[in-house]
């Protein structure tokens, strides 16, 4: 896609690893000059707001704790996971991404919204899914990650006040709760 006139006309691998590879990209502006820029490609991915109500009537919706290297801390999020299965659907990656790091299933799945958390320096995508109706079906950890992950159920309004007051901080995670929050009737 071509914007305001700008193109790229060139690209040279730097790296290539399991999940990324950085491209040293060539592009020419409106004005003809060109110009490079660093590129990170990686695979999309899909987040899954999963919700059910509680004994009381409230929204209630199931996070997980997990340790994330590149910022040395563990960290709430939505359960998500990588687009790496040739032809599934976004709600589909939410469903498995779900059964395997909360060990639930969802009855209905409704697409939220799709963004580019850092389209600054990175092709990467995200698909922000909201699943409504748990069931518990055991989960199918993979990684060490997922293996030493905490599982938690909470007040999806509970959740909501750990955006605003910092204490969740992941994008996708953010975009799904805020998301929710504003579809999900009281």
């Amino acid at each position: 896609m071509t914007d305001a006139g700008f193109r790229r006309v060139g690209e040279r691998e730097i790296h290539r690893g399991y999940l990324v590879r950085l491209t040293e990209s060539t592009f020419v502006g409106p004005d003809g000059d060109e110009f490079q820029r660093d590129v990170v490609h990686t695979p999309n991915a899909v987040g899954i707001v999963p919700v059910d109500r509680g004994p009381s009537g409230e929204w209630q919706v199931v996070l997980v704790r997990q340790y994330r290297g590149a910022v040395d801390r563990e960290m709430w999020e939505i359960p998500a996971g990588m687009c790496d299965v040739e032809g599934e659907s976004p709600e589909d990656t939410g469903r498995r991404e779900l059964r395997e790091e909360a060990g639930y299933d969802v009855r209905d799945v409704t697409v939220l919204t799709s963004f580019h958390p850092a389209p600054g320096f990175t092709t990467h995508s995200t698909a922000i899914v909201l699943g409504v109706g748990l069931t518990e079906v055991g989960r199918e950890a993979d990684g060490i990650e997922e293996q030493h992950m905490v599982v938690d159920r909470v007040p999806l309004d509970a959740a909501v006040e750990r955006v605003r007051s910092g204490e969740i901080t992941d994008g996708k995670t953010v975009v799904g709760l805020l998301l929710a929050r504003e579809r999900l009737d009281d």
